[in-house]
């Protein structure tokens, strides 16, 4: 392995990491103002950081010249629109204790992501990927037979709009960071209209009185966008399939800190479906592996 390729792993591993840890303690630790404020200043901070970043890395002319084609701007509408949801919800889950509901989500989301994969680009699928799709099936459906309540809806709609985000953004060749920013941009005028609602209330706790309240709250856009920069170079270093692997830290972490930190609930059934998708992510990763 030349150092290019151990570079990306390692980057690829902060990337994840973050998400996983930080990102968790982070949201769940400033959820207290409310998981509706907070994925607005989510969608306004990170809009801010990433216009920080296209200044600094000096991408103003990639960003006008994707403006220039409509189908660019048609799918990263609707790829912001997907990721709007998914905040939403994951910030909905730290909130409302449900991470573990949340890690079932981001289990899943590559191996849903091959099946769209195979569904929309005509992508190859082997037995093993197969398996591992039916086993995915099969755990959802497990839940749904056993109890309705048990079924993880947090992760289950995490785990589809993220991998419709990615099925739409591979549409499209747009630098990742830049679509982010477009993708910012459309949500930006719904999130600042939100927050003159509460704000005009009284029920915000951004507020000029509270600098070092603004700092914590301003720093939800940091906490989003750099681990997306440590993962992108990161698969730009070393490819798709080993990164894949290593994207398993995120949920895993996610699990550990809900169940063993947070001390949330997790019943038989959703421990019978939690095996099922380990089995599945087992199989997965051994195919990634053996192709790799």
């Amino acid at each position: 392995m030349n150092k290019e390729f151990n570079k990306g792993l390692l980057l690829t591993a902060l990337g994840s990491f973050w998400w996983g840890f930080f990102g968790v303690i982070y949201f769940k630790y400033i959820a207290f103002i409310g998981h509706f404020e907070l994925v607005i200043h989510r969608c306004l901070w990170t809009a801010f950081t990433l216009i920080i970043t296209t200044f600094f890395f000096s991408k103003w002319s990639v960003f006008f010249e994707i403006l220039k084609k409509k189908s660019n701007l048609f799918y990263l509408l609707i790829s912001g629109f997907l990721i709007f949801i998914n905040w939403g919800v994951w910030i909905y889950a730290i909130a409302t204790n449900r991470i573990i509901d949340a890690s079932f989500g981001y289990f899943i989301m590559p191996i849903l992501s091959v099946m769209l994969g195979y569904i929309f680009f005509k992508e190859e699928l082997n037995k093993k990927r197969v398996f591992a799709i039916l086993l995915v099936l099969i755990s959802i459906l497990f839940l749904i037979f056993v109890s309705v309540k048990s079924l993880p809806w947090v992760g289950l709609i995490v785990a589809f709009s993220w991998s419709f985000y990615n099925l739409v953004r591979k549409k499209i060749k747009v630098d990742t960071d830049v679509g982010l920013l477009i993708e910012s941009l459309f949500i930006l005028p719904f999130a600042l209209f939100a927050f003159y609602l509460i704000a005009a209330n009284g029920y915000n706790d951004f507020r000029l009185s509270e600098p070092g309240m603004m700092l914590f709250i301003f720093l939800a856009g940091p906490m989003t966008v750099i681990p997306l920069f440590l993962y992108v170079r990161g698969v730009e270093l070393c490819g798709l399939g080993p990164t894949g692997m290593i994207f398993y830290i995120t949920p895993t972490l996610q699990f550990l800190l809900g169940y063993f930190y947070y001390n949330e609930p997790f019943s038989f059934a959703k421990l019978v479906s939690f095996i099922l998708i380990w089995f599945a992510v087992i199989i997965y990763l051994k195919d990634l592996y053996e192709k790799n």
